[in-house]
Order: C-alpha cells, then sequence, then structure tokens
C-alpha cells in the first residue's frame, strides 16, 4: 500500500498553500495499492520534529475501505460524508491543520495511512491521536507513510 499526492512527492517540500502561511488547506491525497481485506482507512499528520515533541496536524478516520483516497481541502467539519469523521489535532481544532514551524531548520510532516479490518472505529468525531490508536489496536492490516517537509 502507498499514500501519494499530487501536490508534492515523498521527502520533498510542501507548498506553502497546504500550510498555515498559505490557504491552510489539505492536500490531496491518494491511497495506492491497498490490501484486499481493508474495510476502513484512517489518517494521521504528525509532526515529530515540533519543539514539544510529536504534534498531530490531521486525525481523519472511518474511511470507508473502497476509498481510493481524499481530495483537496476536505472541510474542517467533525462529520463528512459516507460516515467518515474528523478528529482533534493539536491546535485544538477539528480537521487539518498544516505546517506552522517555528523559524529554524526545517520539519518533517508524516502522512500515515492505516488500513484497517473494520468498518467502523466506533468513535465519536472529535478523537485524538492517542484514542484513535487505542481503538484500532489490533486492527491495523498495514500502514503507509509519506514525508513531506516544510521549514521557515
Amino acid at each position: 500500500m502507498e499514500i501519494v499526492s499530487p501536490a508534492f512527492g515523498n521527502g520533498e517540500f510542501i507548498p506553502s498553500k497546504y500550510t498555515c502561511d498559505g490557504e491552510d488547506v489539505s492536500p490531496c491525497l491518494f491511497f495506492l495499492n491497498p490490501p484486499e481485506t481493508v474495510k476502513s482507512f484512517a489518517l494521521i499528520v504528525e509532526d515529530p520534529d515540533a519543539p514539544a515533541g510529536t504534534f498531530t496536524h490531521w486525525v481523519i478516520y472511518d474511511i470507508p475501505g473502497d476509498f481510493e483516497g481524499l481530495p483537496e481541502d476536505v472541510p474542517p467539519a467533525a462529520n463528512l460524508e459516507y460516515g467518515i469523521k474528523q478528529g482533534l489535532n493539536d491546535f485544538g481544532r477539528i480537521g487539518y491543520n498544516g505546517p506552522c514551524p517555528p523559524p529554524g531548520k526545517p520539519h518533517r510532516y508524516f502522512f500515515i495511512l492505516l488500513a484497517l479490518d473494520i468498518e467502523s472505529t466506533g468513535l465519536p468525531s472529535g478523537a485524538t491521536r492517542s484514542e484513535l490508536l487505542r481503538a484500532i489496536d489490533g486492527h491495523v492490516i498495514t500502514t503507509a507513510e509519506m514525508v513531506g517537509l516544510y521549514g521557515r
């Protein structure tokens, strides 16, 4: 399984459009070659280089297993079509908030796609990264990740 974006490649810089310095919209993402047994997907975007430790930028889950990705600019709503739910990021908001690092060395942003063997996590919208990880423990078939860079 792979996660890719037409906006930037793995290990490349994230265009400012997808950061707090631009429109702060989520990039288009494609889920390639998922396992045949996938029933749903979850996605976490995090920055392990943040000064206070790993900072979560996006938590989205209960994405149907037949989805081939997510469009650009997913709205910051707790509940989306098709039963998709969004969680709370470390900015204290629902949905995606892009890179916004302090000045200095570029940070790495991990887009982590998890293929699950369950249709629903059973979580309400607004779950945190840790709540999601607890709910899917034992249900992850495989994962894929893509890393984007951004610095100021």
